[in-house]
């Protein structure tokens, strides 16, 4: 049998506080507590956190974190929505408060940035109502800044104030429609691969994905990466869905949580690592038409439909190593 020192290297030692520098699956005498510990790989959960003011779905969120977030627009009427939501709340990890109301109300649109500093495009309520609207997010109030080339609805982003993207969408049908922001202006860059609506998106302007999607049958199970030049498709998800959406820094790690594929709804997520789609831990709620934000290791979901309106927020944690005793009995 192999010794641990010949699989480690090193020797259990003994500590009377945690060691520094831990590795994977190292082993310690904590002499304080008296128990042999080791370093694992923790367990990503769900847990609650504060409900909305406002129940809404199809809104635009921005954020960085579990603790950071921002809720823009969407509406709250079931099982049409003819009115579009001009309402701004902040998530600080506790509660949300209300604050500045968007200049022009809209669902379905896209949100960028963070909680201080964020953009939101697009939306409507359908042909005719499409807007091509661009207001952005300066921690106080909203401004308008500039018009998206076209028009549309269903949208994901991804990116800050000063560059962001905007891909896929609906028009009359699915769009395969990719634009990007400077700060100043939307310029038409290279289309998706496959057109697709009711997508999710994170990343940065030369470091995206694209998950999901498609109010049309077939529901997309296709994930697409951005290089900053161009659309390449790669690992597909485990589970077809749309109406979804995911959080993510960039393209080597993320993950997507709700959507419908139709029904039932899905409370599933699935985690990123730059090649493969996982499948990790479930929404305590399934929901679809969910907004979230953050990154794979911190996030929030909030709202959607349940079949009913919610107002309901999830906080996600993905520790990447924690301290574990171990049992000896």
């Amino acid at each position: 049998m192999s010794e641990y020192k010949t699989i480690h290297g090193v020797k259990v030692r003994s500590y009377t506080t945690d060691p520094d520098n831990l590795i994977t699956g190292q082993v310690w005498y904590d002499k304080t507590n008296k128990v042999l510990q080791f370093q694992a790989q923790g367990a990503a959960a769900w847990s609650s956190g504060s409900n909305l003011n406002t129940a809404r779905y199809a809104y635009s969120g921005a954020g960085v974190s579990s603790d950071s977030g921002l809720a823009t627009g969407g509406t709250n009427s079931v099982p049409s929505p003819p009115g579009q939501m001009d309402n701004t709340e902040l998530y600080n990890g506790s509660t949300w408060t209300e604050v500045a109301d968007l200049n022009t109300a809209r669902w379905a649109g896209a949100g960028t940035g963070t909680q201080t500093a964020s953009l939101n495009f697009g939306g409507g309520a359908g042909p005719p109502d499409l807007k091509a609207i661009t207001e952005s997010w300066n921690g106080t109030s909203w401004s308008e800044v500039a018009d998206l080339n076209t028009a549309r609805q269903n949208v994901a982003g991804c990116g800050i104030t000063t560059a962001s993207l905007c891909f896929g969408g609906a028009l009359a049908q699915s769009s395969a429609l990719h634009e990007r922001f400077n700060g100043t202006c939307w310029a038409e860059v290279a289309d998706l691969n496959t057109a697709s609506n009711g997508l999710s998106g994170f990343g940065t302007t030369t470091s995206a994905v694209a998950s999901g999607g498609n109010l049309e049958t077939p529901r997309r199970v296709l994930n697409e990466t951005w290089n900053g030049t161009s659309w390449a498709e790669v690992g597909n998800l485990n589970q077809a869905r749309f109406n979804h959406d995911g959080a993510g820094a960039d393209a080597t790690s993320g993950i997507v949580f709700g959507g419908v594929n139709p029904p039932p709804l899905i409370a599933n997520t699935e985690s990123w690592n730059g090649t493969a789609w996982t499948e990790v831990a479930d929404l305590s709620t399934a929901r679809q038409q969910i907004r979230g934000n953050g990154v794979a290791t911190s996030a929030i979901a909030a709202g959607g439909q349940t079949p009913s309106v919610t107002a309901a927020t999830e906080e996600w944690s993905d520790p990447s190593l924690v301290i574990k005793t171990v049992d000896v009995d």
